[in-house]
C-alpha cells in the first residue's frame, strides 16, 4: 500500500486547482449546454427529445468514464486521471463548434461525458486529503470543490451566454462553444498543477476488502434519484423560460443567480456535512432541489424563477459533496476513490435517463413544464429513501 504524501504548503491554492478542474469538466463540460440549447434548437430545427438526446450522449460517456475510473484507480494514482480527463475536456469543448450535425455533437458530448468523469470522479479523493486531520476544514474543502467549480462556471456562462445570442442570433451558438473551450484551456493549467500538488490518497489494492455496498443501499438509491432528477432543471430551464417569453437579460440573471447561489452553497452545508455521517445529508440536499425545479411551473413569474433559482443553485452542487462526505466518515482513506467513483456510475446511470426522457414527455404534452414537475417527483422519492440510511 502506498502512503499519503504530506499536506501542500498552500493546500486552499491547490484546493482552487482542484476547483477549476470541476469547473471546465463538470460546469462547462456539462452545464453550458443548458444555456446554449435553446439557440442550437432554434438553428438546427430540434426537437425537444434530440436537444435532450445529446445530454444523454454526454451521461453514456460519464458512465464509461466512472466505471473506468473505477478500474483504473486498482492500478493508477488519481492525480493521473484527474490531469487526463481536465485536458481532454478542454480540448472536445472547443471541437463541438466545429459541425453542426447530430452524430458530431453527439460524438463530442459523449467524449466530454467520458473524460469529464475522470476529473470529477477523482477530485473529490484527492481534496479529501488536504485537511485529513481536521473534520471541519476537510468537509468545508468538499464542499468548496463541488460549488465553487461549478458554480463560477455558471455564472460566467449565465452573465455571458444568453445577451451574445440573443445580439448575434441563433446562429452563434458555435461562438458560444468556442468561448467556452477556450476559457478551458485557459483554466486548465492550474488545475494540472493542483492535481500533481496535492497530497495522494492510499492507493486500494486488488486483495482489498470489498466495499460494504450492501449496507450502503440507500445512499446508492438516493443518489440515483439525484442523477434522474436534477438534470432535467439544468438541461431545460432556458428553454422553459424561453416557453414564458422570458427576456435573454431575464434568463441571464436568473442563472448567475444560480450559480452565485452553487458557488456559497458551502458555507450553507458545512455544519451539516461535519455533523452527520449518515444519509440526513442526502436527504436534505434532494428535498431542496425538488422544490427548486417544480417553483418554475408552480410559480412562472420571474419572481417564482428567481426564488427556484435561490433554492435550486443552495442544493443542487451539494449532493456530491454529500456522498464524498459519506465515504470519507464511513470509509477508510484507501476506500474513498472507489467509493466516490462508485457513487458516480450510480448517478451516470439514472443521470442517462433524464435528458432524453423529460424531452420526450415534453415533446408529449407540449411544454417542457410537464418534465420539471416529473423531476421534483422523482428526487423528492429519491430523499425519502436517502433519509433511511444509517452510519457503517
Amino acid at each position: 500500500m502506498t502512503h499519503p504524501s504530506k499536506v501542500p504548503a498552500n493546500p486552499w491554492l491547490v484546493l482552487a486547482g482542484l476547483s477549476l478542474g470541476v469547473l471546465v469538466t463538470n460546469g462547462f463540460g456539462r452545464f453550458a449546454y443548458g444555456l446554449i440549447l435553446p439557440a442550437m434548437r432554434a438553428d438546427l430545427d430540434w426537437t425537444y427529445a434530440q436537444a435532450g438526446w445529446l445530454n444523454t450522449a454526454n451521461a453514456l460517456g460519464y458512465i464509461a468514464g466512472a466505471v473506468g475510473t473505477m478500474l483504473a484507480l486498482r492500478r493508477r494514482g488519481p492525480a493521473g486521471l484527474f490531469a487526463l480527463g481536465l485536458a481532454v475536456t478542454a480540448v472536445a469543448l472547443v471541437a463541438t463548434s466545429a459541425l453542426p450535425a447530430l452524430w458530431w455533437q453527439s460524438l463530442w458530448r459523449f467524449l466530454t461525458g467520458l473524460f469529464g468523469a475522470l476529473s470529477f470522479s477523482t477530485a473529490g479523493a484527492l481534496a479529501a486529503r488536504l485537511w485529513a486531520d481536521n473534520p471541519r476544514l476537510n468537509a468545508l474543502g468538499i464542499a468548496i470543490l463541488f460549488g465553487s467549480g461549478g458554480g463560477s462556471a455558471i455564472v460566467l456562462c449565465g452573465a455571458t451566454l444568453p445577451p451574445m445570442l440573443a445580439a448575434w442570433g441563433d446562429g452563434s451558438w458555435r461562438w458560444a462553444w468556442v468561448i467556452v473551450g477556450v476559457l478551458s484551456l485557459a483554466m486548465a493549467p492550474l488545475g494540472l498543477w493542483a492535481a500533481r500538488r496535492a497530497p495522494v490518497p492510499p492507493r486500494r489494492e486488488v486483495s482489498a476488502p470489498p466495499l460494504p455496498s450492501g449496507r450502503m443501499l440507500a445512499e446508492y438509491a438516493g443518489y440515483a434519484g439525484f442523477g434522474l432528477g436534477y438534470i432535467v432543471y439544468l438541461t431545460f430551464l432556458s428553454a422553459w423560460m424561453k416557453e414564458q417569453a422570458a427576456s435573454p437579460l431575464q434568463v441571464a440573471l436568473v442563472w448567475v443567480l444560480l450559480g452565485g447561489c452553487i458557488t456559497l452553497s458551502p458555507m450553507l452545508w458545512r455544519g451539516v456535512f461535519a455533523r452527520h455521517a449518515s444519509g440526513r445529508p442526502l436527504a436534505m440536499v434532494l428535498s431542496g432541489i425538488a422544490l427548486g425545479s417544480a417553483l418554475p411551473v408552480l410559480w412562472p413569474t420571474l419572481p417564482g424563477l428567481v426564488v427556484s433559482a435561490v433554492i435550486f443553485g443552495s442544493c443542487v452542487f451539494m449532493a456530491p459533496s454529500a456522498v464524498t462526505n459519506f465515504s470519507r466518515k464511513n470509509l477508510p482513506p484507501e476506500s474513498w476513490g472507489s467509493a466516490i467513483s462508485l457513487f458516480t456510475v450510480v448517478f451516470a446511470v439514472a443521470q442517462t435517463i433524464g435528458p432524453y426522457a423529460a424531452g420526450a414527455l415534453g415533446d408529449l404534452t407540449g411544454s417542457i413544464g410537464t418534465s420539471l414537475l416529473a423531476a421534483s417527483a422523482i428526487l423528492l422519492a429519491g430523499a425519502a429513501v436517502a433519509a433511511l440510511q444509517k452510519p457503517l
